[in-house]
């Protein structure tokens, strides 16, 4: 049975997983917390920023990715290897944003214009 809080984020243009342990941060205060306080995040694991259209590594510990989706799961803008202390910019047209372990947009091949599937994990 699937955990309602945890989900699957697939690259459905390439074939290839990005996380398969993601939590949402859908309401204010869970997007605006975000991964603060976190010492990093592991391979397969990732936070889905639900709505979303830029990002802020203010008081983070650690480089992650970052996939902007529009509303059809189309990535929009990439951001790689963001460092701490850092704020992205207004990404127009995005409604969600995945934070991925940093290296993660790379190693799948992930590019502006993929669809990408998110779904809850089994």
């Amino acid at each position: 049975m699937a955990r309602a809080d945890r989900y699957r984020v697939t690259n459905i243009t390439r074939q290839t997983t990005l996380a398969d342990r993601s939590a949402r941060a859908a309401d204010p205060i869970r997007r605006g917390v975000g991964l603060m306080g976190r010492k990093g995040l592991a391979e397969g694991e990732a936070l889905i920023i639900d709505p979303c259209n830029g990002i802020v590594s203010f008081f983070m510990r650690f480089r992650f990715d970052a996939v902007f989706l529009d509303a059809d799961g189309r990535v929009c803008h990439l951001v790689e290897n963001m460092p701490p202390w850092r704020a992205s910019k207004i990404v127009r047209g995005s409604k969600r944003v995945v934070e991925l372990p940093a290296g993660v947009i790379e190693r799948t091949g992930t590019e502006l214009g993929d669809q990408l599937d998110i779904s809850p994990a089994a």
